[in-house]
């Protein structure tokens, strides 16, 4: 036969307000209780956590019960979007791209002129020579700049790929990287003349920070938190962008703004639901014919 277990009075507080199964209820809404100065207590009667009070608390108590499941029923915790996997495979077209270009160049496989064409070259994009702004992503100018955009490369596409998906993201990332280019070449003087991957390293660095600043933006916190990312980014941007003898801050900076730019249209809700539609390879294949395409006029 059972029995109930009950602990006796303490000071009166004897009165039932409140009965779980789990005991944790019962002791969250003794600890808002206490908090708010009103003695209780959590009892065991019957294989239930029973939370007591006084009889002259009764009515204070139920009232801040009451209070406390509105504010936790009204506006139910958002949850984190889904992260997608295979965030290597952006990793392994990035470097592919990168090592690939300057294998060929290097071993001579292509014309030997294909690193004059494939830079970017103020003069020459201002005449229409738009391939240039894709195709000097992937030429680096020497086996260390090779070396640092290929791991910073890696990283952010990593992240990147894990946000929006590895296709999705290889796509934001050229698209906002060439545009930047583009940008640079047409305003910049016409005998600028760059390589190398590092537009694109920050693009990928916006377009994270840009994912992080949105849906920092849709959970219940305040405005200094929901802009936290965008300010870490650019922190950022200037730690590892105004490093090194040649470091060309402007190119990263528009690299970082276009980023911005583009994982902030793909983090919108209606850009997503129809990216999310559309397979990551279709994507990511969209991403590889830009740069093809760019080098095979540029090889012309």
């Amino acid at each position: 036969m059972r029995t109930a277990r009950v602990k006796a009075p303490v000071c009166g507080i004897d009165v039932e307000i409140f009965r779980a199964r789990a005991r944790r209820a019962c002791t969250e809404r003794e600890f808002v209780l206490t908090a708010l100065g009103i003695a209780s207590r959590v009892v065991t009667v019957d294989g239930w956590a029973v939370l007591q009070v006084a009889a002259a608390d009764v009515d204070r108590a139920a009232a801040q019960l009451r209070e406390y499941e509105r504010e936790n029923t009204a506006a139910p915790a958002r949850t984190e979007p889904a992260l997608f996997p295979h965030a290597w495979v952006g990793c392994v077209g990035y470097a592919a791209w990168l090592l690939g270009v300057a294998y060929a160049v290097s071993h001579g496989l292509v014309r030997l002129d294909a690193f004059n064409r494939g830079e970017l070259y103020g003069a020459r994009l201002q005449q229409g020579q738009w391939w240039r702004a894709w195709t000097s992503l992937t030429l680096q100018a020497s086996g260390p700049q090779l070396a640092g955009n290929l791991l910073a490369g890696l990283v952010f596409a990593y992240v990147a790929s894990r946000q929006f998906g590895a296709g999705t993201a290889g796509l934001l990332i050229v698209l906002a990287a060439g545009w930047a280019n583009v940008l640079q070449g047409l305003v910049g003087p016409p005998e600028y003349r760059s390589v190398g991957a590092s537009t694109a390293v920050f693009a990928a660095l916006g377009i994270i920070v840009a994912h992080a600043a949105w849906n920092g933006r849709r959970t219940p916190q305040s405005a200094l938190r929901r802009w936290v990312p965008l300010g870490a980014g650019v922190v950022l941007l200037g730690w590892l962008g105004t490093s090194g003898r040649h470091t060309d801050l402007v190119a990263h900076a528009l690299g970082f703004g276009m980023g911005v730019l583009f994982g902030w249209a793909g983090a919108w809700a209606a850009t997503r639901r129809r990216l999310r539609r559309l397979p990551q390879w279709l994507t990511g294949l969209v991403a590889m014919l830009i740069l093809a395409v760019a080098w095979s006029v540029a090889l012309r």
